[in-house]
């Protein structure tokens, strides 16, 4: 199978730069599988158009304010970082601006002028990243006050503080030091209104957590799909998440994962006859050719052409059927990534 098999042609001005007025008021199209049928509908419309029973399925890590600008102590230039994994307390794995030029014990200073000033030292290569060993150990809340929204590279702009706020779910999950290094988008549509819908129309909810790595921003440079090697995320699921997915699928009732995380999770924890409980990593890699075993049906953003996310699309709902969607939706002027707009796959 071949990665150009996944492109498509995008026009610049649907790639979304902004998030809509609304959480809920991104524009839906429905795809069934088994009719090989579209509609178009609006996310709020969600509770009219998922069964009472359904179980969503949602990611709720928080994404860390990773993206961080140091100032070279040699030259004052400046460069950017985005931090991808913490190695050790002071140690980061980061993607680093113009990487190239970049030479090992180049040191810059961050916050600089500030009561948070901390200096860094870049490391050797990892692959995509480079280390990155601060001169003391960075929490949390350094990185709320002092790093900044890591906002996908399509978007041509920098944040603000509404991304503060709108490239985060409304129930991510504050607690504990891991975060992710990016957004798991498909949970952006839901609002606490929509939420509140859907538990009135007798829609379910359970909550899994897999910390997205920088990974999803890397294309996929290999000519055969299967070549592709994914970076390694960790997830946990709790015991009542498990037994609220157990449940559905021996009552019959759909299990619909919202967003590639939440069903990588789902088919990574799967043994064959139940979800196990419990912390775990994956760096599973899903296109066309698996059978799922978790997931009924997945709500999902649009994604970029060639991307491991568009693999996964279309491994659940078919090549062919994604494609047309696609090329559809380029028509109809919907909105594309992580501030775009919204498919259902039932």
């Amino acid at each position: 199978m071949q990665t150009a098999d996944f492109f498509f042609e995008l026009p610049a001005h649907l790639i979304a730069q902004h998030p809509p007025a609304r959480r809920d008021g991104s524009r839906l199209m429905v795809l069934d599988r088994a009719g090989g049928t579209r509609a178009h509908r609006r996310v709020q419309d969600l509770p009219s158009l998922l069964e009472p029973g359904t179980l969503l399925v949602f990611n709720n890590s928080r994404v860390r304010k990773a993206r961080l600008t140091g100032v070279s102590a040699a030259t004052g230039g400046t460069a950017e970082f985005l931090l991808a994994e913490r190695v050790d307390g002071r140690t980061w794995k980061a993607l680093v601006q113009r990487a190239k030029r970049r030479r090992p014990g180049s040191r810059y200073r961050f916050a600089p002028d500030s009561p948070g000033e901390v200096e860094g030292e870049l490391g050797a290569a990892e692959g995509e990243f480079r280390l990155l060993v601060f001169d003391r150990a960075l929490d949390e809340a350094w990185l709320e006050r002092y790093g900044h929204i890591p906002l996908p590279p399509y978007i041509k702009r920098r944040d603000t503080a509404e991304d503060g706020e709108r490239y985060q779910t409304v129930y991510a999950e504050s607690s504990g030091e891991d975060r992710s290094a990016a957004a798991p988008t498909a949970g952006l549509h839901f609002s606490g209104e929509l939420l509140a819908a859907l538990e009135a129309r007798g829609v379910e909810t359970a909550f899994i957590t897999l910390h997205v790595g920088l990974g999803t921003f890397l294309p996929v440079r290999t000519g055969r799909v299967e070549d592709h090697r994914m970076h390694e995320e960790r997830f946990s699921i709790d015991g009542e998440t498990a037994r609220r997915i157990g449940r559905a699928k021996a009552e019959g009732r759909k299990v619909t994962a919202v967003g590639t995380t939440a069903i990588r999770t789902l088919e990574s924890a799967w043994d064959g006859t139940g979800l196990r409980a419990g912390e775990g990593s994956t760096s599973i890699f899903i296109y066309p050719g698996r059978r799922f075993q978790a997931a009924d049906a997945l709500f999902t953003n649009f994604h970029t052409p060639g991307s491991t996310l568009l693999m996964l699309a279309a491994a659940f709902a078919g090549r062919e059927f994604i494609l047309e969607s696609y090329a559809e939706a380029v028509r109809e002027g919907y909105r594309f990534f992580s501030y775009g707009d919204a498919m259902l796959i039932t």
